[in-house]
């Protein structure tokens, strides 16, 4: 976000969001990884601090939101700078909902928990994408920190990886299933799970596409991945050497 702008109280402004957001941000990625974390070892006590946490997560949106109404409506900024803000603002909305989905895993970690259900469930296999997740709203946040639309497609690309692994996951929990009825609660909970896991990464995804809507002005959320990849190809071709 180093672009300058002639007034200085904007830019300001700009970097004053900015920082709230990644903030908020990596709120949310410890978020993940700790009902993770709660997941593996069976804890109440840490899926107990994500959800506390989740509070602090919505009061962030909300202040963010109020800043950008407010810079919308003293500075009222045209163009590239209006595409900015309101990116900023969808970027916001996406990060909270991962936090949600992280609050969700924790939930059900404190259900599994209390129920007193199995605990010999194959977390093991969730491991790669959750990680994945986590790593994909990092990555999300710093393109968006350095505007690289070349770091936002490489991150479009992976949620594919994603959607493959809990593809694959949900295969393999219904064969539990079939081959065994006395696991369909656990693999239940583990599916909810799954989804939660591979919405965060949908969620990383879309930072992503707003990334690319900043710099652009394109809106690539339903355009196939090839075009997008055309596209900075055209645009890597145009700012090189003459």
């Amino acid at each position: 976000m180093s672009e300058k702008h002639l007034s200085s109280q904007f830019d300001s402004d700009l970097n004053s969001v900015s920082s709230q957001l990644m903030e908020m941000g990596g709120l949310v990625e410890t978020q993940i990884q700790r009902a993770m974390q709660a997941l593996a070892i069976f804890s109440v006590t840490l899926a107990d601090e994500v959800i506390q946490v989740e509070d602090r997560v919505d009061g962030m949106e909300v202040a963010i939101d109020r800043a950008l109404t407010s810079t919308v409506a003293r500075r009222q900024p045209a163009a590239r700078d209006l595409r900015l803000l309101l990116a900023v603002s969808k970027i916001t909305t996406n990060l909270e909902r991962a936090g949600d989905e992280a609050q969700k895993i924790a939930r059900k970690v404190k259900s599994i928990v209390e129920n007193g259900e199995a605990r010999d469930m194959p977390i093991g296999d969730l491991r790669l994408s959750a990680d994945l997740a986590s790593s994909l709203v990092r990555r999300s946040l710093d393109a968006f920190a350095r505007l690289d639309v070349a770091a936002a497609i490489s991150i479009v690309k992976e949620d594919d990886l994603i959607d493959r692994e809990f593809k694959g996951f949900t295969r393999k929990l219904i064969t539990y299933m079939v081959e065994d009825p006395r696991t369909i609660s656990e693999s239940l909970d583990l599916l909810f799970i799954a989804k939660a896991v591979e919405r965060i990464g949908d969620h990383a995804k879309n930072i992503a596409e707003y990334v690319i809507y900043i710099t652009w002005g394109m809106d690539v959320r339903h355009r196939p991945l090839a075009e997008v990849e055309a596209a900075l190809r055209e645009n890597q071709a145009d700012d090189g050497p003459s």
